[in-house]
């Protein structure tokens, strides 16, 4: 059927008719939702929701982990030609008002308790009228004030109104009469170089980019899908949508630290995350192998992968001797760890690294790389199993136009690009010229037509000498140690580059305790002469591959974790630069200050 609006994913997968069209995880076992329940709920939902005067153009907001009543939620807005807002679980009380006044929600859905006193503790900085909770909840002692604000999900789709159970004639003709041009949904943008602004994308942004994002994967039904990065982001927003409309199951996972347990118990056959998580997995494995003689073992099993590698990134199956034993005895080893029926690894959301992904292809997992950003509903360009080349984010979609400004940064033309800033017309301004839309990275585009990112063009550092240094490349090679978390490299208008590193500290403690280095604290761990040996011998490892301007000539090793939680990465693990920066002002000029005097000398 012809795509034109999100609400025609919604038609397409109740007719569908599947057994299992979400999976969901209770008292320690998968339940299944099949499409004519999800109907039904979405239904009842709509209902509910229309009962109340919520319609077209009202704003929703979403405060949920992922799980099947977030899509339920999502679809039934929808449907009315409202517009939902996604806020992350993980931000704090202030910056949630933030995102409910500024989008002037009148209505909103939580997950949890926890969630609920949340919004509570700032309804009065809101216009939130109605709050909706998926948990089963009393709302007795402190919650009694608010008893009549506050209904819970369960409460809607299981009411006694058998009229309720399908959309009706009239809640169907509203659905069907919302256009490509109405707006679907405002997105805030996890904000890693400023303020968090609000992206409007039209229910037609999103449709078109699902309609071709997955061209060239085989996926359909009877296939199953983990939904685990935050459907607050457009990433997983848009990756449900799109297997909602091939029939692909989706599994929810609320939480990242289940996802390890889900991949083993669901056995997904496609995956799709951002580069932190490869990464995790990555330093997991290389931890795992260490000792005799399994690390001689796996280093074997390395080099055999590392002749069949232009194999593996070519989708084929190497079929000599030795790659089947390596596979045997360690490969299919790593690919068990992620369910051991994965046929599809997708990435997105932040530069992968050509590293990671050649260590990848060298265990006999292809990675399919893959480029976009909120304002581009998302997806700009991807590696298919057709059209793969290492090292690039892969083929422009074919209905989107790709150009490089003069000076190198990406610029992008279609109809998946965004309306604009919610309220905010001069910004909106600034990153629309001509209809091109201005994504703040550099890249390029091969004689093949693969799109390259480089950097990310307000993330270049320029030292005093006027040189440029593109962190994340160097970064993402750092990230190959299993003894650094998060690099964050430094040296914006200073005369040379250098790096601050958050150790994993697991691997670190442990290395420690191998080593007889006694600590009383991860600030006394990261002090000791023979862990600044350790990170300093890391760092010089990388600068042997870069130019004599980008060399880090020096190392901070902080004893903090980088994370979201301190606001140093964004819920999408990306990292605030600027934010490290500011935190560590004193460390960073005290480290550049004894350069200087060193020089001096």
């Amino acid at each position: 059927m012809s795509l034109a609006t999100l609400n025609d994913i919604f038609f397409a997968a109740v007719e569908r008719n599947l057994e299992r069209m979400m999976l969901y995880r209770r008292n320690a076992k998968w339940l299944p939702v099949s499409s004519h329940e999800f109907g039904r709920r979405v239904a009842r939902t709509a209902h509910a929701l229309d009962d109340l005067g919520i319609g077209a153009g009202d704003r929703i907001g979403l405060l949920s982990e992922n799980r099947p009543e977030w899509s339920i939620a999502d679809m039934a807005c929808l449907l009315l030609g409202a517009v939902t807002v996604p806020v992350y679980t993980t931000l704090t009380a202030e910056q949630t008002a933030f995102v409910l006044r500024d989008s002037g929600c009148c209505a909103v859905f939580v997950s949890s308790d926890q969630q609920l006193h949340k919004v509570l503790s700032v309804l009065a900085q809101t216009q939130i009228g109605r709050i909706f909770v998926m948990d089963s909840l009393e709302f007795s002692g402190d919650l009694a004030p608010f008893a009549q604000q506050c209904t819970t999900v369960e409460q809607i789709t299981a009411g006694q109104d058998p009229s309720h159970d399908t959309l009706g004639l009239e809640l169907e003709r509203r659905a069907r009469d919302v256009a490509p041009d109405d707006l679907a949904t405002i997105v805030y943008t996890s904000g890693t170089t400023g303020t968090s602004k609000g992206a409007m994308l039209t229910h037609g942004n999103i449709a078109s980019n699902v309609s071709f994002s997955l061209g060239g994967f085989d996926v359909q039904p009877g296939d199953l899908s983990v939904s685990f990065l935050p459907l607050c982001h457009i990433t997983a927003r848009h990756l449900d949508f799109a297997m909602m409309y091939h029939g692909v199951t989706l599994a929810y996972c609320p939480f990242l630290d289940r996802l390890p347990v889900t991949l083993l118990e669901v056995r997904p056959t496609t995956f799709v995350a951002v580069p932190r998580v490869y990464e995790k997995i990555y330093a997991q494995t290389e931890l795992k192998a260490k000792g005799f003689p399994k690390a001689a073992i796996f280093d074997w099993a390395l080099r055999v992968g590392g002749r069949h590698k232009p194999e593996i990134l070519a989708g084929k199956s190497p079929t000599s001797p030795g790659w089947k034993l390596a596979n045997k005895l360690v490969f299919s080893k790593i690919r068990e760890g992620l369910g051991g029926r994965v046929r599809t690894f997708i990435s997105g959301g932040a530069p992968l690294g050509r590293e990671l992904a050649e260590w990848y292809a060298t265990v006999g997992v292809r990675i399919h790389e893959g480029y976009g950003l909120t304002e581009t509903s998302p997806v700009i360009a991807v590696n298919t199993p057709v059209n793969h080349r290492i090292g690039t984010v892969g083929k422009i979609l074919p209905n989107i136009e790709v150009r490089i400004a003069e000076d190198g940064e990406i610029l992008v033309r279609g109809p998946s690009i965004f309306k604009g800033y919610w309220n905010r017309p001069e910004e909106t301004k600034a990153a629309v010229e001509n209809g091109w839309f201005k994504t703040g990275d550099i890249g390029q585009i091969d004689a093949d037509g693969y799109l390259s990112v480089t950097d990310r063009k307000k993330d270049l550092i320029k030292t005093s000498g006027g040189k440029f240094v593109a962190p994340q490349p160097i970064e993402n090679a750092l990230k190959l140690n299993p003894f650094i978390a998060v690099p964050a490299i430094i040296g914006d208008k200073r005369k040379f580059a250098a790096v601050m590193i958050s150790p994993n500290f697991a691997r670190l403690e442990e290395w420690a305790r191998e080593n007889g280095i006694a600590f009383s604290s991860r600030a006394d761990l990261v002090s000791n002469p023979k862990v600044q040996a350790l990170y300093e011998a890391a760092v010089e490892n990388v600068n042997q591959s870069l130019a004599r301007f980008e060399k880090l000539k020096r190392v901070i090793v902080v004893a903090d974790e980088f994370s979201p939680d301190n606001g140093i990465l964004t819920p999408t693990l990306k990292l605030r630069r600027r934010v490290v920066e500011d935190r560590y002002r004193q460390q960073i000029d005290e480290l550049y200050a004894q350069a200087e005097a060193v020089n001096t000398l």
